[in-house]
């Protein structure tokens, strides 16, 4: 009679789970926190990436760290292992990919204030300027990015009028289809941000007895134009980003995996955390402060950089006794 009433007890209970399973629809994320262009891309929902919280780091005291030493390196996400940092690459701004932007994007809208959570970008002044020392405001990123604004001192019919701060009138200019002229000067174009700059540290905890290392900022770096939209020599440092604040925009930013599985795309923080990128070391902490191609050049910068990264690699090796 005991083996009858725990039959009966256990087929019960796996009915009420399996029940439990199917039909509460409330623990379906799918239904909840998220838009319906994304639900309708998609035929399950997708959770993983859009609510995970940041992770925080061990805490590191000074007494702790027995070495240590800066390294900045470029990101060229014109390689293919870096790609998924560059694209996609929206440039109708239309959204085509509802459950993507690329990282530039991401942080372009945190911050600018578009995004749910809100960041500070840093100014790089002469294009050297990496130590967080001027917060750029909201409208000087954008008049970087957009270009500022032009305004024209006649009207026609299409215009819309103001005064300025003498009185005169000015217009914004319209097209005769009513679609409005693009009246900005400069700006950026988001497809020529191909670089990336990151400036990160190495240290030895032997708390943990562990080499680790830390991105303190990250920087965009676009090509040169001229003011006929030719490409020319040199870089554009655009601002910079203090990594920790990134941390609480691109835990929930999505990246296209590689290997074409689609069920388990990374966020962009799983790629800076995990060092999922390729990478060029230009710059180690020295006396001079230099950069590898101010005292190396061609072949020799790259030789220089890999000794750099041999030489960390083998800080800590020698550590240790086999």
């Amino acid at each position: 009679m005991k083996k009858y009433i725990l039959l009966i007890f256990s087929v019960f209970f796996v009915a009420i789970c399996f029940a439990q399973t199917i039909l509460d629809d409330k623990k379906n994320p799918f239904n909840k926190d998220q838009t319906d262009s994304y639900k309708m891309s998609n035929i399950y929902g997708k959770n993983h990436h859009v609510r995970k919280e940041v992770v925080p780091l061990t805490t590191i005291r000074e007494a702790d760290v027995m070495w240590s030493r800066k390294i900045w390196r470029d990101i060229d996400l014109r390689q293919k292992m870096n790609h998924p940092l560059y694209y996609p690459q929206d440039e109708s701004g239309q959204a085509a990919t509802v459950d993507r932007d690329n990282l530039f994007t991401v942080l372009y809208n945190a911050a600018t204030f578009k995004g749910e959570v809100s960041i500070r970008a840093f100014n790089a002044k002469a294009g050297d300027d990496d130590e967080f020392k001027e917060v750029m405001s909201q409208t000087d990123l954008i008049n970087l990015m957009m270009g500022k604004e032009k305004l024209s001192t006649y009207t026609n019919m299409w215009g819309e009028d103001s005064l300025d701060v003498n009185g005169d009138k000015v217009v914004k200019l319209f097209d005769e289809y009513g679609e409005k002229i693009d009246n900005r000067d400069g700006g950026i174009r988001q497809s020529d941000i191909k670089r990336w700059r990151i400036k990160e540290q190495w240290f030895f905890d032997k708390q943990r007895s562990v080499m680790d290392v830390r991105i303190i900022g990250i920087c965009p770096i676009a090509d040169l134009r001229d003011e006929d939209g030719v490409l020319k020599s040199g870089e554009n440092q655009i601002c910079w980003f203090y990594f920790p604040e990134v941390r609480t925009v691109i835990r929930n930013a999505q990246a296209f995996n590689l290997v074409k599985n689609e069920s388990e795309n990374k966020t962009y923080e799983d790629i800076f955390m995990k060092r999922m990128f390729s990478s060029t070391i230009i710059k180690e902490g020295n006396v001079y402060d230099r950069k590898i191609n101010d005292y190396m050049i061609g072949l020799d910068a790259l030789i220089e950089a890999e000794r750099v990264k041999t030489e960390i690699f083998n800080i800590e090796h020698d550590l240790w006794e086999y």
